[in-house]
């Protein structure tokens, strides 16, 4: 039984997931950032006990999927915009003294990709992509069920290839990079600079957003469009580089999926003449609410193996 652990900017989860991937017993809190992550760390520690009582079994490993940066071969967290004053605290080596156990730590997208690619839309296939829309764009990539690193260990940084020089700076430091433009704010964003007096301006959310597309607002349409055109844009992409069996598409935003996918099939084919594109499936991640969880756990899996045996990789 693994205890799985979600740190996010605005709220951290936890629970027990046994050894198929349910989720036996869960509770999350705020993050409360500000207050230090001495803390998040003890009410970590205590919810995740409290999680293994309600499910009646002792934690075996503690996997951990921690908004990025994250070394997941130190343990340390980064300099991590959501946690200010985190940088360089380690939960790997904390929780495996508090518990004993062995625990593991990846970025969050790399967490919610390897679960997809276990238990949820990407499993049994060889190449898959996952890639979450919501407050910003991240992904993780799984290829021969290893999950894919880049030079010196890094994580790929998928939501920051560049879409359009010319379009708005983004705080990576590019120009109109996928984030920037394709991430749900960006709906807002636009649909503000476009009337700033618009009735529901005050309002504003990318879920909103969507819900006024669905009822006519035609300026919320186009806003719609724009975002299914720079989302189907910068998959076509990873359609062109990568030709994956699968990617698998989750986050807030793609609550509203049959908004955009549509258009996103359709600029794909427009896009990937060279590669076998119609091989690729686009799906929608499947692991609903406990995603994260599920992930975390499946972190540890991957890096010690089913049954706690160090990992090939």
């Amino acid at each position: 039984m693994i205890g799985a652990i979600d740190i996010g900017g605005t709220k951290i989860a936890v629970g027990v997931v046994d050894e198929g991937g349910r989720v036996l017993s869960r509770a999350e809190f705020p993050t409360d950032a500000q207050r230090g992550y001495a803390h998040a760390l003890g009410r970590m520690e205590k919810m995740l006990r409290q999680t293994a009582e309600d499910a009646g079994t002792k934690i075996t490993g503690v996997g951990i999927g921690c908004t990025g940066p994250v070394n997941p071969f130190t343990g340390e967290i980064g300099d991590v915009e959501f946690l200010p004053g985190w940088q360089a605290a380690n939960p790997v080596m904390d929780f495996g003294q508090r518990f004993g156990v062995r625990v593991a730590m990846e970025n969050d997208a790399d967490a919610a990709a390897l679960g997809e690619a276990s238990w949820g839309a990407g499993k049994v296939k060889k190449r898959l992509v996952y890639v979450t829309v919501g407050t910003g764009i991240g992904g993780g990539m799984i290829f021969d069920q290893q999950l894919y690193r880049g030079v010196d260990q890094s994580h790929p940084e998928i939501g920051h290839h560049v879409i359009d020089p010319s379009g708005p700076r983004c705080s990576c430091g590019a120009n109109g990079c996928w984030e920037v433009l394709a991430r749900g704010p960006a709906m807002v964003e636009w649909m503000k600079e476009q009337a700033p007096n618009h009735p529901h301006s005050a309002e504003l959310t990318g879920k909103r957003v969507c819900e006024l597309a669905q009822q006519g607002d035609e300026l919320a349409r186009k806003a719609v469009s724009r975002e299914a055109y720079y989302l189907g844009l910068g998959l076509a992409n990873l359609v062109t580089l990568f030709s994956p069996d699968s990617i698998v598409l989750g986050g807030s935003v793609m609550h509203s999926a049959h908004l955009f996918l549509g258009d996103i099939h359709k600029i794909i084919r427009q896009n990937c003449g060279f590669v076998p594109f119609r091989k690729t499936e686009l799906a929608l991640a499947s692991l609903g609410s406990d995603a994260a969880l599920i992930g975390a756990a499946r972190v540890w899996r991957h890096h010690f193996g089913q049954n706690g045996g160090e990992h090939a990789s």
